[in-house]
């Protein structure tokens, strides 16, 4: 029951704080820009000012989709921030350059996620599997479980990498945002605000990882002392 307790809490928690940044972002896209551009003139004159000739600002489905991918050097903006003339808008879209500019200057935490990618995407693959044998298995087989919270602390290490990643990329938007006078600072209080929301919610779901990863492990002891 302990691993289903700590599932909710986190679920609770992530909820939350998904509510709160969804509120942030419906607030904050009430009002138009003083400048007047669109999420997608905001991320090209970011890129353009960073020297970024190479990156393409393209429109996706969804809501609260935005990415960077460095694969096809693109930056991937949600129809409501791609079109968007408001301080929400002019935050993400910011934001996302900032990863642009990270993967342009080498930011090592950025590559070092980047790296971490495949592991990452083969541990999520067998991890929950490894884990539910290992634990069905641990007075006979407890190396099993060994291998499954190896396979977590991966995906959980991605956690805690990714959060320099997002700090770094929405304090550079906020640095540009200011420095270039692209918002007035009624509208850089709220797109940081914004984007702080939106932090929380990698913060929330690292430590959910992290605790759930204490879990297993504390299992794994208790069967071997057994």
């Amino acid at each position: 029951m302990g691993i289903y307790l700590i599932i909710i809490i986190f679920m609770l928690i992530g909820w939350l704080v998904s509510a709160q940044l969804k509120r942030k972002f419906e607030q904050y896209s009430q009002e138009t820009l003083c400048n007047g551009m669109s999420g997608k003139e905001i991320a090209e004159k970011m890129l353009r000012d960073n020297g970024i000739n190479d990156v393409k600002v393209i429109s996706v489905e969804g809501q609260l989709t935005d990415h960077y991918n460095p694969l096809d050097r693109t930056v991937n903006l949600s129809q409501p921030v791609y079109s968007g003339r408001n301080a929400a808008s002019a935050a993400v879209a910011a934001h996302e350059c900032g990863h642009a500019v990270q993967h342009a200057k080498a930011y090592a935490m950025l590559q070092l996620r980047s790296a971490l990618v495949p592991v990452v995407s083969f541990a999520s693959k067998w991890v929950q599997w490894v884990l539910l044998a290992g634990i069905l298995l641990i007075n006979t087989f407890p190396s099993l479980l060994l291998a499954g919270i190896i396979l977590f602390a991966m995906t959980v290490l991605f956690s805690f990498i990714t959060l320099p990643v997002e700090f770094d990329a929405s304090k550079r938007a906020l640095v540009w945002l200011e420095s270039s006078r692209m918002v007035t600072p009624a509208e850089h209080a709220k797109a940081k605000d914004a984007l702080w929301w939106a932090a929380m919610t990698y913060v929330v779901e690292a430590l959910g990882a992290l605790a759930t990863l204490m879990y297993y492990v504390m299992i794994y002891l208790g069967g071997r002392r057994n």
